[in-house]
């Protein structure tokens, strides 16, 4: 019934949002290949349907050919980290290679050139506006060392990590193509229906994306081996996974696999080493691992899809289709591989389910997910973490906002100067924009908003504006200057208590200062020697509100434009103790040090 359903939900979306100028393309991919497991190549059919829903003829297609990047001369060979992974990667048996064998249109055979990771396809007939066009390729590739995701032969010494594995079609949207070179950081692909058949050795598992087609057959899976081919000793293996993006898979002969019914929730599948020493954890972080997937469908929206698979394969950790990817030797520990594990299955809400393009947006995608796994980890771990839950992310932030190098958000991912700059931006700084939001809005409507996101955009690609238009919807105030501020531009944060004074004896009167170049509404706490704590905020004018208060005396707004303000409390001087800007620490203040006042304190206080 849940499959029903999300048929039925993508294709009502898809038509609701037309109506409103949206669209976006549709590809169905239908795949066979034939491994080779004692040289890890294997050669590839795809039968691809793509359908036009853009208002534009479009007379060339693109695809990725991601295993291109590994060898020399290609573009990630030249960027600056790539080459310190190791000279072990440029012998010739570590390449990837990817090669067409053939390619036609609707029967017709085509024009093509490979420029790197890029397959350029001049089309033999131009597809129109909500017209459909039938793509037949025969490929053949010779599957890389693994060097980040993908690959064969692991540190924990799976055979098969296959991410991005086959020629994949590049996204085209309203921002027109996006075939960008692969270097090894981002993704963007096109939702669609997979269908996907490996012939392997019969002595291997097979974890994958999607759902597996009759395993009661042979114990295994099963599908008509390809007429024609000495299969001898393969099985073959046939999964069906529905409107996604991606597709990948991993084996080795010798996968543990183990499985949990959620009774409110999907299948969940285990696969790790059974000859690892820290297979263990894989064990016993499983039960962890539901309730992890449970705290997200609570939080966000509910997982669509019947099935999850945590796969220990690749290198590092990542985010795939139903699935994720973990290095079992990196997170040999079990907090590690807890805090990666509820990291990567964040990542099917976003970037997954919410199919931001990553390149573009790359702190939509890590920087949200590594918000929400904090607040995960700290719900499930009962950690006592509260104001904020990410605060590491502050930390290196500041570390960072500081060092005279930063660049914005928007700069597309690939293009950061330091490499660090894209770690520290799209994780930490990403991170803030949602716990910062939820001190602008109210805490409770960050949560509504995150909720609205997923309802109104799941199974699409939403954008920055997108999003903060749902919080704008949700709060009902305007926060464009936020969205503008935080991420086009490096400009910081930096708010001062800058002087009280005594007005009559009765009342006191206190001078605040925007230092840095960002506005925000403030939180100010005054702390008398009594012990009372009176709770003050002060809106920002073109937020046009306030967020919901609870208990705070509302003031009256601050002006951007203003450096600037004061109000007055009815309390004598002598009894005020202290003055604090944003106690909890919500607000990215870089300099922490003005925010709070102390008051002349009398010998007998």
């Amino acid at each position: 019934m849940k499959k029903i359903f999300l048929f039925l939900f993508s294709s009502l979306s898809i038509i609701a949002v037309s109506q409103n100028g949206y669209w976006q393309q549709h590809v169905d991919y239908r795949m066979v290949i034939d491994v080779n497991v004692d040289d890890f190549t294997y050669d590839g059919e795809q039968k691809l349907v793509y359908t036009n829903n853009s208002p534009d003829s479009l007379t060339r297609v693109f695809y990725h050919l991601y295993f291109n990047a590994f060898k020399p001369g290609s573009d990630q060979a030249i960027v600056e980290e790539f080459p310190l992974l190791g000279e072990e990667y440029w012998n010739e048996e570590c390449w990837g290679d990817v090669s067409i064998s053939s390619l036609s249109q609707d029967g017709d055979v085509v024009n093509y050139v490979i420029e790197g990771t890029i397959l350029e396809v001049e089309l033999h007939t131009p597809i129109a506006p909500g017209e459909k066009t039938i793509l037949d390729m025969r490929f053949f590739v010779k599957t890389p060392s693994v060097i980040q995701r993908s690959g064969k032969n692991s540190k924990d010494g799976v055979a098969f990590s296959m991410s991005q594995w086959y020629p994949k079609l590049c996204e085209y949207d309203k921002e027109g193509w996006h075939a960008n070179p692969y270097i090894g950081r981002e993704f963007h692909g096109v939702w669609g229906d997979f269908d996907v058949t490996i012939n392997i050795d019969k002595n291997y598992t097979v974890a994958a994306s999607g759902y597996l087609q009759n395993p009661e057959l042979i114990g295994h899976g099963y599908a008509p081996l390809k007429e024609g081919v000495d299969h001898k000793n393969k099985i073959s293996w046939r999964f069906i996974a529905p409107n996604v993006h991606d597709f990948s898979w991993a084996a080795d002969p010798d996968y543990i696999h183990d499985k949990i019914e959620m009774s409110d929730g999907p299948t969940m599948h285990f696969f790790y080493k059974s000859n690892v020493d820290y297979r263990d954890h894989w064990k016993n972080f499983q039960k962890q691992t539901t309730e992890i997937i449970k705290f997200y469908s609570d939080y966000i929206g509910e997982y669509p899809y019947d099935q999850y698979s945590v796969i220990m394969a690749g290198e590092g950790a990542m985010e795939y289709a139903m699935c994720t990817f973990i290095e079992g030797y990196t997170y040999d520990h079990y907090r590690d591989l807890l805090e990666v594990t509820a990291h990567e299955i964040a990542h099917t809400w976003f970037q997954f389910l919410l199919a931001t393009n990553e390149s573009k947006h790359a702190w939509m995608d890590e920087g949200f997910t590594s918000y929400i796994e904090s607040v995960c980890i700290n719900e499930i771990l009962d950690e006592g973490y509260y104001k904020p839950s990410n605060r590491w992310a502050y930390s290196s932030y500041f570390r960072w906002a500081n060092s005279g190098i930063e660049e914005p958000l928007t700069t597309h991912a690939d293009r950061f100067t330091h490499s660090s700059g894209y770690w520290m931006s799209s994780y930490d700084k990403g991170s803030i924009f949602l716990s910062q939001l939820g001190y602008i809005i109210g805490e409770e409507n960050l949560k509504k908003t995150l909720q609205k996101y997923f309802k109104d955009w799941s199974f699409k690609h939403p954008t920055p504006n997108d999003f903060i238009r749902c919080a704008e919807k949700v709060s009902n105030l305007e926060l464009d200057w936020y969205l503008m501020d935080w991420c086009q531009t490096t400009k910081t944060i930096d708010y001062a208590v800058s002087h009280i004074g005594d007005l009559d004896g009765e009342w006191s009167h206190i001078q605040l200062e925007r230092v840095g170049e960002i506005p925000m509404p403030i939180d100010v706490t005054v702390t008398l020697y009594n012990g009372q704590e009176i709770f003050y905020n002060i809106p920002l004018t073109m937020m046009r509100g306030n967020k919901p208060l609870k208990g705070e005396i509302l003031l009256q707004s601050w002006s951007w434009a203003n450096p600037d303000y004061s109000f007055k409390i009815n309390q004598n001087i002598e009894s005020v103790k202290d003055i604090v800007i944003d106690p909890i620490g919500f607000m990215a203040d870089v300099d922490i040090s003005n925010n709070s006042y102390q008051i002349y304190i009398p010998k007998d206080k």
